[in-house]
């Protein structure tokens, strides 16, 4: 392992691996090391459902997401590794005036971005899919252009085109601490070695408060356990992923078959627990029986859990870190860091070497918490 970089990013996920690799890429900056404390896709990155979507209820949300569904869209070809990018778009239903409320003003707000997202009643909701219960459903919006993605090849592929620019991506390695002199990042200290650098990247998702601990900055932001399954495959039949907004369920059919969904749990151990319970799936099935009946007989193969990276006002936190120079932070993206990280890590690189700190980065700063400027979203999932 390098004993000296120029940046050192921890986090091996899709957003530490999208830094690092368009550090090297577009700005030369190759002298470069990701440090994760275990195997590639063994975080949030690899335990997610794998949508990648434009439709949200903030504008910097949407035009972000319109400009990372694109950066997905081309990822196959750049990285020349299959990604499975399925573009069937995303089925929102409301079941409450309120909630459909909201999905109009966003949908407004859609197509003033340029998304063609549209409302859609019941009735036109079920010939989108025609196997939907629409059954308390109020109202629905559907964007053809949001995407299901094998999350797994995006990881890989920024990993082997960091590796390929001069990246350093060193697995199975723990920081335990961070050195700081005058006011500045100084060094990473790992259990494999000291790397002397003057910019360290927070990109540790749902751990990245314990990271933080280490220069002694508290975050905000804590981990949830969320829960996801795969079913047996099944002959193609569905096309968008939906979402309902009552109760956080989703599912989207996968290339190979499987209906792979998921459903808010509120009622979770608290910390970077990452087991399956029987809860989830009593929950899940409830509610995909709700929305699809005819799924009643398919069995469920896997189970497995993640970690949401959850914050106060649901946006993430971004940029240097005031009063200590050369910290960066790039986390607390609820349970989307997946999908926003192809855009985030183009933006946060160009800052990291020098560029000009975008205004979203100044809205999604650390330090809106203590001036009590928080924001809102309202489009988030499970």
């Amino acid at each position: 392992m390098k004993t000296e970089a120029d940046v050192v990013i921890v986090g091996g996920g899709i957003m530490g691996l999208a830094i690092a690799y368009d550090l090297a890429k577009h700005h030369g900056q190759r002298n470069v090391v990701v440090l994760d404390q275990s195997y590639l896709c063994s975080g949030a990155s690899g335990r997610n459902g794998g949508g990648v979507r434009a439709q949200w209820s903030s504008e910097d949300n949407v035009r972000l997401m319109r400009e990372s569904v694109q950066i997905c869209r081309d990822f196959a070809r750049e990285h020349r590794i299959n990604t499975w990018f399925r573009q069937g778009g995303y089925l929102f239903l409301a079941r409450s005036d309120e909630k459909a409320k909201g999905l109009e003003e966003s949908a407004k707000l859609q197509n003033e971005c340029g998304l063609p997202t549209r409302m859609l009643t019941p009735s036109a909701a079920r010939q989108v899919v025609p196997e939907l219960s629409t059954e308390g459903v109020v109202a629905a919006c559907y964007n053809p252009d949001d995407a299901v993605v094998f999350p797994w090849p995006f990881v890989w592929g920024y990993a082997e085109g960091a590796r390929a620019h001069g990246v350093e991506v060193e697995t199975f390695t723990t920081v335990t601490a961070i050195e700081t002199t005058g006011g500045r990042v100084s060094a990473v200290v790992t259990d494999k070695g000291t790397i002397r650098t003057n910019i360290v990247v927070n990109a540790a998702g749902a751990l990245s408060p314990e990271v933080a601990r280490l220069v002694g900055v508290e975050l905000p932001n804590h981990p949830h356990r969320h829960e996801i399954c795969s079913s047996e495959p099944l002959k193609p039949w569905l096309e968008p992923l939906v979402a309902d907004l009552s109760n956080g369920l989703y599912f989207s059919q996968s290339t190979r078959g499987e209906i792979v969904g998921g459903v808010s749990n509120h009622k979770v151990p608290s910390g970077a627990d990452q087991r399956s319970s029987y809860r989830f799936l009593s929950l899940y099935s409830r509610a995909l029986l709700q929305a699809c009946p005819i799924l009643g007989s398919v069995k469920i193969l896997r189970q497995w859990a993640g970690l949401y990276d959850i914050t106060p006002d649901s946006n993430p936190i971004v940029g240097k870190v005031d009063g200590l120079n050369g910290f960066f932070l790039s986390c607390g993206f609820m349970g989307h860091g997946f999908m926003m990280a192809p855009v985030i890590g183009k933006m946060m690189a160009k800052v990291i070497a020098g560029g000009p700190v975008p205004e979203v980065f100044e809205r999604w700063n650390l330090r809106r918490f203590a001036q009590g400027s928080l924001l809102s979203e309202g489009m988030i999932i499970g």
